[in-house]
This record gives C-alpha cells, sequence and structure tokens, in this order.
C-alpha cells in the first residue's frame, strides 16, 4: 500500500484555522479506490499554531515567493506569520522524506497547502501556498482537493 500526504481538514479532522474541517468524500473515495494509505498533515499546526486561530494570508507574492525570500503572509490581526508558514513547510517536508512519500493532496486556497488558488490580501487569486512550493521544490507532486489525478498510475 503507497503512502500519500492528505491535509487532515479533507479527512474531517477539525483542523482549519476556524476549527472546523474540509471533509471531501472525493478524496476518501479516491484513496479508498487506489488503496492509498494517507498520512494526515496540517502544516499550521506542526508550525504550533492554535486551532482555532486567526485566518492568515499573503499579503506580498505566495509560497515560491516566500522562499525566496521575497513573500509574506499575516494573520487577521495583522501580524507577520512568514516565519512560522516556513517552518511549517519545512516539518511537512521532513514527515513527506521520513516515509519517503512523493505525493499529496492538499486543500485549495490555503496559505500553506493551495497548489492552484491562494488568498493574496483577502483577495482568492492564482498562486502556491508555502508548503506546496517547498514540496514541489523537492519533488514531490501535490494535487488540489479540487483536482485529484485521473488514475493511480499517476501516483
Amino acid at each position: 500500500m503507497k503512502t500519500i500526504l492528505v491535509s487532515s481538514c479533507l479527512l474531517g479532522l477539525q483542523t482549519r484555522y476556524d476549527a472546523s474541517d474540509n471533509y471531501s468524500q472525493a478524496v476518501i473515495d479516491f484513496l479508498q479506490t487506489n488503496n492509498l494509505t494517507p498520512i494526515p498533515v496540517c502544516p499550521e499546526q506542526l508550525a504550533g499554531l492554535a486551532t482555532p486561530r486567526p485566518k492568515c494570508w499573503f499579503n506580498q507574492g505566495n509560497g515560491e515567493a516566500v522562499l525566496l525570500g521575497k513573500g509574506s503572509l499575516c494573520d487577521e490581526t495583522g501580524d507577520d506569520v512568514t516565519v512560522l508558514f516556513l517552518h511549517a513547510a519545512k516539518e511537512t517536508l521532513k514527515i513527506a522524506k521520513l516515509i519517503d512519500c512523493k505525493h499529496a493532496i492538499l486543500q485549495q486556497r490555503s496559505p500553506s497547502c493551495g497548489s492552484q488558488t491562494i488568498y493574496l490580501n483577502e483577495k482568492l487569486v492564482a498562486g502556491t501556498g508555502v508548503t506546496t512550493a517547498l514540496l514541489k521544490e523537492n519533488g514531490i507532486a501535490v494535487y488540489g482537493d479540487d483536482k485529484l489525478p485521473d488514475n493511480i498510475q499517476q501516483i
């Protein structure tokens, strides 16, 4: 059985910033159909952020820009949380390396996990989250919860 990193909120764990989840039956069905073992991750929790926690978004750039030292994130109180999100990405990458995981299904729109869309100054835009950018930089394929691979051959 192959392993795959999965945003814990997609599995029904209440790890979102507001202590709710983003349970996805489509993700569960995909995992079961393809005999994949999910490894739940919540980068923000790995970084030590509380649940619930203030909502966060990019105020400059995206995940790739943050990795280059040219982007930043803040929370709704105005605090800079860039260092925490970098730490979150590194901790998630450690897990992937520990289990030799090459694929991930992550929650779209998240400042950590977004693979195609993120929030920049509270506006939904194209871009990647910090964790997604770091995973991709290290050869890990990342799929959004809204764009799962067509078949197991892609995993």
